[in-house]
């Protein structure tokens, strides 16, 4: 729980850091910050030190995944967000695939600690590697750093651009800003917001969950474990091959309704199936991580597109704090069998994780599509999305650019 109140905090201040002092600050602070606290924790002296630091490695956890996120989705046009979106949870699974097979075979704590410390320091040649984002450059006005990144990358790229891509007259030109409480600042927005939060919430609350649960599902710990990190892969593979065809909304929806049902068919098997069952349980429990694990992808990216850029980072902070709620909750509804006991304790948790998605999902077809929308810049964009009748370029002119349009548009889409 103290873990994920750190992502929690982490989430919230260092969204709010990253759009005021730029993305790759932000993601190297949090770097710095991993590094020093997971190489300390296994020189913890005593249980109030070790739960602190374990706060900060969670706090440095969401600076580093949100932001690293973020700053790849801007780099992005519309038909290519998916590989910046969805790619990033195969090294997820092997992070897991990872831990468990470390923790198989060391069974020391302090070892396990020491040993994913370590891997830490290779980011930290980052610094030299990945740009500060363009569309938060331009968002503050620096517009001769964005021209030489888009040079640069359209140079790698073998793409020709104009020398000047910018007015520079706009260098003076009020920029439209943005803060937290505008995604509440409006009707359309404020039950938006509500559902992503929800379901936010919810797709952690049963990912964790249900790799928590492992242990409630009978058989080897450590083979449960690695087996709900392995289904992470084609669910990924699914959302990489359907999100551009059936669209986010339809995707997200059917994956949080397919995991919340096997939760809620594999509470029967666990409570009455008994031992013969159990590989069907097991079966069960995780093609409903595999939905969470759908879920949780396609929800950054959707996220991510909904959200306008002057609160892109503050507004998936947000988002990513609601998870974290549901992360705190995860152990709890796992453990909650032994508050009831009886023969009901195994089942209740696959109950109130399959409830839940179910519930999440639906309510998810209550957002608009944002399939091949480009990305919205102004809080009035984020506003008008969704809205039939609204072209690409009536976006462009609101978000007080001047210039061609054409060349706008071919800084949004993806042959840079």
């Amino acid at each position: 729980m103290l873990f994920f109140s750190g992502v929690f905090a982490g989430s919230f201040i260092l969204g709010v850091v990253s759009d005021a002092m730029g993305r790759k600050k932000t993601l190297y602070f949090s770097l710095i910050l991993m590094l020093g606290s997971t190489m300390s924790l296994t020189w913890a002296p005593n249980y109030a030190t070790y739960v602190s630091l374990r706060f900060l490695v969670g706090a440095s956890c969401a600076g580093i995944f949100i932001t690293a996120f973020v700053i790849s989705m801007e780099f992005m046009g519309p038909s290519t967000r998916i590989w910046a979106g969805m790619v990033k949870n195969y090294f997820f699974a092997l992070g897991q695939l990872a831990v468990g097979s470390i923790s198989y075979a060391v069974r020391d704590w302090k070892y396990i600690e020491l040993i994913c410390g370590t891997s830490c320091a290779a980011y930290l040649l980052y610094w030299w590697i990945i740009p500060e984002s363009p569309r938060w450059l331009v968002s503050k006005r620096r517009l001769e750093e964005a021209e030489a990144i888009l040079h640069k990358a359209a140079k790698v790229n073998k793409v020709a651009l104009p020398k000047i891509l910018f007015d520079k007259d706009t260098l003076n030109t009020k920029v439209p800003e943005g803060k937290l409480w505008d995604i509440f600042s409006s009707r359309v927005l404020l039950l938006r917001t509500l559902v992503i939060f929800f379901n936010w919430m919810v797709v952690s609350m049963v990912f964790y969950g249900l790799s928590l649960n492992t242990g409630n599902l009978g058989g080897d710990f450590y083979l449960n474990f690695i087996i709900s990190g392995l289904v992470e892969f084609p669910a990924v593979t699914l959302c990489i091959l359907l999100l551009n065809r059936l669209g986010r909304k339809k995707l997200h929806c059917g994956s949080m309704l397919l995991g919340g049902f096997a939760c809620l068919i594999s509470m029967f098997t666990v409570q009455y199936g008994g031992d013969e069952l159990q590989p069907l349980t097991v079966t069960l429990a995780m093609i409903g991580k595999l939905g969470s694990s759908a879920a949780f992808g396609i929800i950054y990216i959707f996220s991510a597109e909904l959200y306008p850029t002057v609160v892109r980072n503050t507004s998936m902070g947000a988002c990513s704090c609601c998870a974290r709620i549901g992360g705190m909750v995860a152990p709890y509804v796992v453990d909650l069998g032994r508050l009831i006991g009886g023969d009901f304790r195994r089942g209740l948790p696959l109950l109130v994780f399959g409830g839940a998605s179910v519930a999440a999902g639906v309510f998810s077809l209550f957002l608009p599509e944002t399939l091949n929308s480009n990305l919205p810049e102004t809080i009035e964009d984020g506003i008008q999305l969704g809205k039939s009748g609204r072209r690409n370029k009536e976006v462009y002119i609101n978000n007080g650019y001047s210039g061609d349009y054409t060349s706008e548009l071919s800084i949004n889409d993806t042959k840079l």
